[in-house]
């Protein structure tokens, strides 16, 4: 219920911004990318690469309404951040290394976290690479 008011100067740092949005997928109760739908997205993103985008983006149909409708918007505003990567250095991939562990993840950690941090930003990669593709326009 906190209006913000993002022009006042302690905003100024875009760190703070990307922090608390951070912060905020990565305490919710479950990921945007939800568990019970983790392993679907990494086999998803091992298969071919013509078939990946298609894969992916009838999973993210599959997931609830709010997750899909966030998960849109959200991409939006990064493929925004990564089309102005000449002021602010971000990349697709550096991009997918700060999001995909905290919009990814799965309900119980194994031994394989240094694996799944490759298919998280693999992931996370591809939907900006290909957001018209999965959204539509």
């Amino acid at each position: 219920d906190e209006k913000l008011d993002l022009n006042d100067s302690k905003w100024e740092d875009i760190h703070v911004i990307t922090g608390a949005l951070k912060m905020f997928f990565r305490e919710l109760p479950e990921p945007l990318f939800t568990y019970n739908h983790f392993n679907d997205f990494v086999n998803a993103i091992k298969q071919e690469p013509k078939q990946r985008v298609h894969a992916v983006k009838e999973l993210i149909k599959q997931l609830p309404k709010p997750n899909q409708d966030t998960m849109q918007v959200l991409f939006r505003h990064l493929k925004r951040v990564v089309e102005n990567g000449e002021k602010n250095r971000m990349t697709y991939q550096s991009v997918a290394i700060v999001f995909g562990p905290t919009l990814l993840k799965p309900e119980k950690e194994t031994g394989n976290i240094a694996v799944h941090t490759v298919y998280q930003n693999q992931i996370v990669e591809l939907i900006l690479l290909e957001l018209n593709s999965i959204f539509g326009r």
